[in-house]
């Protein structure tokens, strides 16, 4: 019998299979949707706060191509990094503009004083304003105006010498419509912005060397990967360290200066009379407490004001008040302490005794042929500050002695002095840099001990420069008076200074002297006696930091290639070209040929000055006017500044290369100094300080910690830091400058370099320390 199959049977096998088909896809989906549930559970973790605001902030922004033209204008984004270890080629010289290459993360946020952590809200905000907006040449305008509340913060930068561009990337720049936005990886911090204000062009902020050949718009992964290791590295750096600040206790309070207010020190000495307790003693352990501010502490006068009046206040101190009032150094008037211009030799003022000194002896020639004075004896600096008018610059320098604050009163009214004594060590000077010296009643004993302090002061003359000496000696009868003119007149013969002038004020009623050093050695070698005797061949004049003082004359130089042989050119064109006597065999401190290597410095700072520091930072100029180069090399920064109404102490650091005979060459002036130890100055008297690559080096000899706690014992309230160093560094820094309630007004990093600026505020601790000046 046959089997014949049912059509209600074939639907339902058909349907059966169908049923189980499903079923076992619902199955099957089921188990997989178990299985990514499982996969995709995530565990939470945990942050710090820190760590919290790094990752609340990252946005990415759209990447650009922004190399400059071939000459280097337009919105370029130029190098400004020159590091001892970089060199140059000639076709790199000129081509300080480079492309933001990959490589950069952008951060924007908002610092405020006394906070560590940055505000959600107004990075978001900040963050879409700069997604939206091209940043262009509006970012020249920021500081004319008004002074913008920046604050950038930038972790990636790039290490390496100047690169040249490749010409068709560059033509290509010149007809980029987006060449003003930021990269996509660059990590930029900002405070608060107004509605007003622009963001400056980090393109045009000149800050750093960019060598990554360009991949268009996508970073490689080689490139990712080693910026993700170093954020990860760099990573434990971010945390801000707490510090238990305290003020120091001391004697000398909010005027302390370590080196020379070591009581314990002083008290060992076995003997003062050539005034070594006036010297340096600094302390073997540098503090790391704070200076106080005095009761009523106001921001500084802005200049030229403040060549006149300062806040009594600011340095409530009268003494000279009481001792000089008459000779017109110093009043008090209400809230003021005032400065009629007077001083011991020139009561009815510096100016007219300036003249005077001219008229007796026009080859002087203020401002062209003599252009760096050193002045001793300081007073209240009324000599230097007039000589501004003439285009001179004049260092002053007197101790800190019964005189109180007289240098302390010199640079609160802008005019540059330092702390120094002729004592037992040599000047912080190298030989044969000042054009002229001048001494009007500064109570040095010249003449004794066979012209021990006379001879220091040849030294630093020039060859044919001026001894300009107006004190009593030179115009009294008394008993005294004749037996020290004798004496002076004996041995500045038996130095072989010609005396070529000799002149009486009749108003001041003061008569001056002014010697000429020789220009060869002719009379050296005639003297039929060797007094003063001619210092051995091993004695270097340029060594001066911590030397004890020779009773001897160097030689002079005798071929035209030397320094020394042949006079500076007139200011202002010995400002900007490099000196005769650099060689092109010599070596320069970028590797090229030493006058390339100077005009390549020189460019190099004017651009940086006059693109980023004037306009991209944050700093309100107006308020600026004593400035401190802490790491000089050619005095390019100090040189770039001329067009401004301010001055720059060039310091050449001692453990760096001595080119501080080139920064004198060249008509501007400055000193060595060892910043393991405290800066011969008081308290507040520069408005901003810039360091760069500084302290990286520094931390290899002394804690860093110590050395920015001078930095804050040096800087005004409101006064501007600027750092150029690597990443790691900048990040310390950072850390214990936010501790002291620091505002950052801009820092930018690329790869493994980084510039930081950051703005001092008054904050300062309740509790004073115990004893030792540490902190825990």
């Amino acid at each position: 019998m046959a089997f014949v199959r049912s059509p209600w049977i074939e639907r339902f096998s058909s349907s059966s299979a169908c049923w189980r088909v499903t079923f076992m896809l619902f199955v099957a989906f089921a188990l997989v949707g178990v299985w990514m549930f499982t996969s995709s559970t995530v565990v939470p973790l945990e942050i710090s706060p820190q760590e919290a605001s790094k990752f609340e902030l990252k946005k990415q922004l759209p990447q650009t191509d922004s190399r400059p033209s071939e000459n280097g204008s337009g919105n370029a984004f130029t190098e400004s990094y020159m590091s001892t270890d970089h060199n140059w080629d000639d076709s790199q010289a000129d081509k300080f503009g480079e492309a933001q290459s990959e490589g950069s993360k952008i951060d924007v946020g908002n610092q405020r004083d006394g906070q560590d952590n940055v505000i959600g809200e107004n990075v978001e905000r900040n963050a879409s304003h700069m997604e939206d907006k091209t940043i262009g040449d509006k970012s020249n305008n920021v500081m004319k105006n008004e002074e913008p509340n920046l604050s950038m913060n930038i972790n990636e930068f790039k290490d390496g010498g100047l690169q040249e561009n490749d010409k068709k990337n560059s033509k290509q720049s010149e007809n980029n419509d987006h060449d003003g936005m930021l990269s996509e990886k660059d990590n930029i911090r900002t405070g608060d912005v107004t509605k007003d204000e622009v963001f400056p062009n980090v393109s045009q902020l000149e800050l750093l060397n960019e060598t990554n050949a360009q991949v268009g718009a996508w970073s490689t992964q080689a490139t990712e990967s080693r910026n993700e290791k170093e954020l990860q590295v760099s990573s434990s750096w971010s945390e801000v360290t707490k510090y238990n600040w305290k003020l120091c206790n001391v004697t000398a309070e909010a005027d302390n200066i370590p080196c020379l207010d070591n009581e314990e020190a002083i008290k060992r000495l076995p003997t003062t009379k050539h005034y070594e307790h006036r010297e340096r003693h600094c302390p073997e352990e540098a503090p790391t407490c704070l200076v106080p501010l005095p009761n009523g502490y106001r921001g500084t006068i802005k200049w030229p004001n403040s060549r006149e009046k300062i806040w009594y206040y600011n340095i409530p101190h009268t003494k000279l008040v009481e001792l000089k009032g008459h000779q017109n150094w110093v009043k008090v008037s209400g809230e003021y302490l005032t400065f009629p211009g007077g001083g011991t030799q020139f009561k009815f003022g510096a100016s007219r005794y300036i003249d005077i000194i001219q008229k007796s002896f026009p080859v002087i020639a203020w401002g062209s042929r003599s252009g760096v004075i050193l002045h001793v004896g300081c007073g209240v600096a009324g000599f230097g500050g007039s000589l501004f008018d003439k285009d001179v610059l004049t260092m002053s320098f007197a101790p800190k002695d019964e005189h109180e604050a007289q240098v302390q009163f010199a640079l609160e009214r802008g005019i540059p002095a330092i702390l120094a004594v002729m004592g037992t060590k040599r000047l912080p000077f190298p030989g044969m840099v000042f054009d002229v010296i001048h001494c009007a009643r500064c109570r040095v004993p010249w003449h004794i001990e066979g012209g021990m302090l006379l001879l220091e002061l040849n030294r630093l003359l020039r060859p044919g420069g001026f001894f300009i000496w107006s004190a009593t000696p030179v115009y009294r009868k008394t008993v005294e008076d004749i037996g020290i003119w004798k004496a002076m007149f004996e041995l500045t013969k038996m130095m072989c200074w010609e005396m070529v002038s000799k002149s009486k004020d009749s108003v001041n009623k003061v008569g001056l002297v002014i010697f000429r050093k020789p220009s060869n050695n002719e009379c050296y070698e005639q003297r039929v006696v060797n007094t003063p005797p001619i210092c051995q061949e091993s004695d270097d004049l340029n060594a001066s930091w911590n030397v004890s003082l020779q009773a001897c004359m160097h030689r002079l130089p005798v071929h035209p290639v030397l320094r020394g042989f042949g006079w500076p050119d007139k200011w202002p064109s010995r400002l900007e070209r490099a000196p005769y006597w650099l060689d092109k065999a010599q070596v320069g401190i970028y590797g090229k040929p030493a006058p390339e290597d100077f005009q390549t410095d020189f460019q190099h700072w004017k651009r940086v000055v006059s693109k980023s520091y004037l306009n991209g930072i944050g700093i309100n100029w107006s308020t600026v006017r004593n400035i401190m180069d802490m790491r000089s090399v050619y005095g390019g920064f100090a040189a770039a500044l001329r067009d401004l109404p301010v001055w720059v102490m060039n310091v050449v650091p001692i453990d760096f290369p001595d080119t501080l005979p080139i920064i004198y060459e060249r008509g501007l002036f400055g000193m060595y100094h060892d910043w393991c130890e405290s800066f011969s100055t008081y308290p507040r008297t520069y408005d901003l300080l810039h360091a760069d690559h500084l302290f990286s080096r520094l931390k290899t000899r002394c804690k860093l910690l110590s050395v920015i706690v001078e930095v804050d014992r040096i800087l005004r309230p409101e006064g501007f830091l600027i750092v150029r160093d690597d990443m790691q560094t900048i990040q310390e820094i950072e850390n214990i400058l936010k501790s002291l309630h620091w505002d950052i007004r801009l820092s930018y990093s690329k790869e493994t370099e980084s510039l930081l600026c950051m703005q001092k505020k008054m904050w300062r601790p309740q509790e004073i320390e115990a004893k030792s000046a540490s902190i825990s």
